[in-house]
């Protein structure tokens, strides 16, 4: 771990001083370290596995009704400018049996998310662990997020807001279950 914060390290001062600043500079002295662990606090999601994380938190249960997680922050990277997306995302599933602990959820978003990522794949990465994890009959993901790389840099559009859903099982079959879900997480 220290070789590879030592490597991300020298990598950052170089960066710095290729776009004509002074990595000696005052300011700067710390910045190639500070950023690097940054960034291995920010992709932390490749050092986490979903069993670990879950670590035996499914329990049984008789429910077998919609269970909604709501507005759970999230913070990625997109992959292709290495700048933030920042939003929300909302989980629906529907136990056979078998219920997820609370904190799952959120645990379960920040590992996917802390990695390098497109919403769009984040958005189904998540559903499927989920529906792995409970064996539930359906799971619905939505993630809404904006994007640094849209905001900040290309077309500069402040108000955009990306929104994406994966509906899987019972929430892709019925209209009835998928329009539940989506009506629950309305903003009023």
């Amino acid at each position: 771990m220290a070789d590879t914060l030592n490597t991300l390290t020298g990598h950052y001062r170089h960066i710095i001083q290729h776009l004509g600043e002074n990595p000696q500079r005052e300011g700067l002295l710390d910045t190639p370290e500070r950023a690097a662990k940054a960034m291995q606090f920010l992709t932390r999601g490749y050092q986490q596995s979903l069993e670990e994380l879950v670590n035996g938190a499914v329990f049984e249960s008789a429910m077998d009704e919609m269970v909604v997680v709501q507005d759970i922050e999230l913070y990625s990277l997109c992959e292709h400018h290495l700048l933030p997306f920042i939003g929300k995302c909302h989980i629906a599933y529907i136990p056979q049996g078998k219920v997820l602990g609370l904190s799952k959820f959120a645990r379960i978003v920040d590992m996917y998310a802390r990695r390098l990522q497109i919403q769009e794949n984040l958005t189904r990465e998540i559903a499927e662990a989920i529906e792995q994890v409970t064996d539930a009959s359906g799971v619905a993901v939505v993630i809404e997020a904006q994007h640094m790389c849209m905001m900040m840099r290309g077309v500069e559009k402040q108000n955009s807001l990306m929104k994406t859903s994966m509906m899987l099982g019972s929430f892709r079959n019925s209209q009835a279950t998928r329009t539940e879900f989506l009506t629950l997480i309305q903003k009023r």
